[in-house]
């Protein structure tokens, strides 16, 4: 009897350990990738016809390709910090770049809560490869915001093969500490991504691949290192023809494509890829003189809609319909409540980003709001198909009907002055808002 109730009592204990594993990897994995000033025109599923991007094409054409996807600020450290927190950046204190020289003690408080913070609440382990710029001293350090682990460069941009930034600092990091690795940061992003998904296989997790590409300074795979700890404030010692330019810059968009293959294969290798929810976007419009912005008025650092509307896709291939093209309006910052909707885990609370999970999975209509933008000292403000800046105090407002002109070439505030009054109240309403608590 006593053997008999040993046996039945391990079948019990495995029955539990099994169907316990089975309902965890019920729990749908995350990637977040985040490409770094790539303009909207610069994948080939976007229109590039110089650049080859077959691995971001095929994540379109298996999932939904974004047509008005927009970041939350026109350059880097303020769009991360609402990827991070599901808020306007304005409210957590990063309205433009941290930079390396003047910016060293500023970034993300840790009060603040983040997705990664979040999805560890509900059960996820959390990873970070790559690019962090919303702080630099270590209680800013993304170890110490909610990711388990991370490896990459918490700068603006690091030399992608001596890995020291804009002000001559190594910059490379395994959590809190400086670890030199040799290799081209591109593929050393990737690598880390692929080894954090092949360990963490047999639990649900959170990834996000915040890569440096295509943000200069502009360098292949064979390029030299263009920054050693003497260059004090040097952005880079060779300059490039336009020509030269041009060919640098589709290798560095065509290596991270190359990296986002690798990603694919890797969950499809390890059988993860039904259960994986997989997005894509940029951080900010492309720079003047590389980047395309396919059409759009205005590069990155400008509120026109070349400086952030971006290319943006989405990917889960059971629960989202292939080849499907999606023109509703969506910001950054909507993507931490989306996540945690479709890891089913709490709502956060209190944050400006809306989950846009049914309009994924179900093609419900979006909901309509206003949405803003603003950039030391200027704001925008879209409602509808409407769209104003205001680019200064007292400068002239700018209101464009981007239903009919996309390309921002029509300023409509004087026939429509009522518009142009209500839209100025409410920017200057939304300025107050979201500063307050400063």
């Amino acid at each position: 009897m006593r053997i008999r109730s040993i046996i039945l009592m391990s079948f019990f204990v495995g029955f539990i350990t099994v169907n316990s594993n089975a309902q965890q990897q019920e729990k749908p994995n995350i990637i977040i990738i985040m490409a770094d000033d790539m303009g909207y025109g610069d994948l080939s599923s976007y229109g590039s016809k110089l650049i080859n991007t077959p691995n971001l094409d095929k994540l379109a054409s298996e999932g939904i390709k974004f047509t008005d996807f927009h970041s939350n600020g026109s350059v880097c450290s303020p769009t991360r910090a609402a990827l991070l927190t599901g808020k306007y950046q304005q409210r957590v204190g990063i309205d433009g770049v941290i930079t390396a020289k003047n910016d060293r003690d500023a970034g993300l408080e840790p009060s603040e809560k983040t997705f990664a913070e979040s999805m560890k609440e509900a059960g996820y382990v959390t990873g970070m490869f790559g690019k962090w710029h919303v702080g630099y001293q270590t209680k800013f350090n993304p170890i110490n915001q909610g990711f388990d682990e991370y490896i990459g460069y918490v700068s603006g941009n690091v030399d992608y093969h001596s890995h020291i930034d804009q002000e001559g600092y190594e910059d490379w990091w395994t959590g809190v500490k400086l670890q030199k690795e040799t290799g081209y940061s591109t593929d050393l992003i990737t690598e880390h991504a692929v080894n954090f998904i092949s360990r963490h296989k047999e639990e649900p997790f959170v990834l996000y691949i915040p890569h440096e590409a295509p943000h200069g300074p502009f360098q292949g795979r064979t390029s030299a290192p263009e920054r050693d700890s003497t260059d004090k404030g040097t952005q880079s010692k060779k300059q490039l023809s336009q020509e030269e330019l041009d060919l640098v810059y589709k290798e560095m968009v065509e290596v991270m494509d190359e990296g986002v293959g690798k990603v694919m294969a890797t969950l499809k290798k390890l059988n993860l890829d039904k259960n994986t929810f997989v997005f894509f976007c940029s951080d900010n419009g492309g720079i003047e003189k590389v980047g395309s912005n396919g059409g759009l008025r205005g590069y990155k650092s400008t509120l026109f809609e070349g400086g952030h509307r971006v290319p943006a896709i989405a990917w889960y291939p059971s629960k989202i319909k292939k080849n499907q093209v999606n023109a509703d309006v969506y910001l950054t910052m909507d993507l931490y409540p989306t996540i945690m909707d479709i890891a089913g885990a709490a709502k956060p609370i209190n944050i400006d980003g809306i989950s846009f999970k049914n309009q994924l999975f179900n093609n419900k209509p979006v909901i309509a709001r206003e949405l803003f933008w603003g950039y030391i000292g200027r704001k925008a403000m879209r409602k509808d198909n409407w769209k104003m800046i205001l680019n200064g105090k007292d400068a002239e407002p700018l209101l464009f009907d981007l239903k009919q002109d996309i390309g921002e070439t029509t300023n409509l505030a004087k026939q429509y002055p009522e518009k142009t009054s209500y839209m100025s109240e409410k920017m200057n309403f939304w300025e107050k808002d979201v500063n307050s608590g400063k």
